[in-house]
């Protein structure tokens, strides 16, 4: 719920508008067929984005390997990347010829080589889609959602501290590319109408989260013995991750906070459909998580650089299969 109360303005995301205008742009609002509607409040990337880099921090930091990437005057660990192993900056850097490896292993059936690297990666779901095209899907889907909602409006109008040109301070602009530069520079006054101004969820508001056993059981390895210890390891983390206190801070506008007339409820789903309440705790799973890990073997923290000549070989090769794809549909 808003942490202003139940009937408290929330702003979910904001989304650019489609292509073919379809959408156009703002608020992801679905309308049902009975008239009422789902707000998206924070989408399965997004959730991913938020849990990932938490085990950078104590006390998840010992359960993976912490890879630092060194780009210029910027330190970003690998657990901060948006496409996780798969991203761009880990596509360039002194990581990359291991993490090939690591995705053509998983190609092949072994995932404990890109778990030695990288294995939240495989928690929450990466695909080479710039290489070798290996995909792994999520084990944890999260998704917050608004139901029944209002959408509200906003309007502001900016006042400059000064009247600059009836001051004598500036010059009357002359042309209107001259106007919009005083405008944008806080010269001049600038009016802002209806603009998004959140929404009222009067349906209540909902986290999602689910664990995937079946996808866990897919991940593979070079014997029976490696493939337990994999598969509990990464277990570890996703239970780890699963159960983990969500942080209820979105954006500017958006801090959610636990219900306490709904209280959060964890349910174990057999393949069947049936359904059981589970006690387990996020204690409970830190130590389990703590346990596999140290079975599995977790990798030395390291760093390497960004290798600018590795990004410059990259846009060259993507640029030419572009320009190689055009002549043959120009054929």
């Amino acid at each position: 719920m808003p942490v202003e109360g139940h009937d408290g303005v929330i702003f979910p995301a904001t989304y650019a508008a489609s292509e073919d205008k379809t959408f156009k742009g703002g608020y992801n609002i679905d309308v049902l067929s009975d008239g009422r509607n789902v707000c998206l409040i924070d989408s399965v990337g997004s959730q991913a984005n938020r849990i990932e880099p938490r085990f950078a921090d104590a006390p998840y930091d010992t359960l993976v390997p912490q890879v630092v990437i060194v780009a210029g005057e910027k330190r970003v660990n690998l657990l901060e990347a948006g496409h996780r192993a798969g991203d761009a900056i880990a596509r360039c850097s002194g990581i990359a010829d291991d993490l090939k490896q690591g995705f053509r292993a998983v190609l092949a059936g072994d995932a404990e080589p890109l778990a030695r690297i990288a294995p939240t990666s495989l928690v929450f779901g990466v695909w080479d889609s710039r290489d070798t095209q290996a995909k792994v899907p999520r084990l944890l889907t999260s998704t917050v959602r608004a139901y029944d909602v209002h959408e509200l409006h906003r309007s502001a109008q900016y006042i400059p501290a000064v009247e600059y040109v009836d001051n004598g301070l500036l010059e009357e602009p002359t042309d209107k590319a001259t106007g919009d530069l005083y405008s944008s520079r806080g010269f001049k006054h600038v009016p802002a109408s209806w603009s998004h101004g959140g929404v009222i969820a009067s349906g209540g508001v909902r986290r999602d989260a689910a664990l995937h056993l079946v996808a866990l059981r897919q991940l593979g390895a070079k014997d029976e013995k490696q493939r337990r210890l994999l598969q509990q390891y990464i277990l570890g983390l996703a239970v780890a991750a699963f159960t983990m206190p969500s942080a209820g801070y979105f954006r500017q506008g958006c801090n959610l906070v636990v219900d306490p007339d709904k209280p959060t409820a964890l349910m174990a789903v057999r393949r069947d459909g049936s359904r059981k309440p589970s006690a387990i705790t996020h204690a409970q799973s830190i130590e389990f998580a703590s346990k596999a890990a140290a079975a599995f073997g977790v990798a030395p923290a390291r760093e390497v650089p960004f290798d600018k000549n590795r990004a410059k070989a990259d846009v060259t090769a993507e640029s030419a299969g572009k320009k190689g794809k055009a002549a043959k549909r120009a054929k």
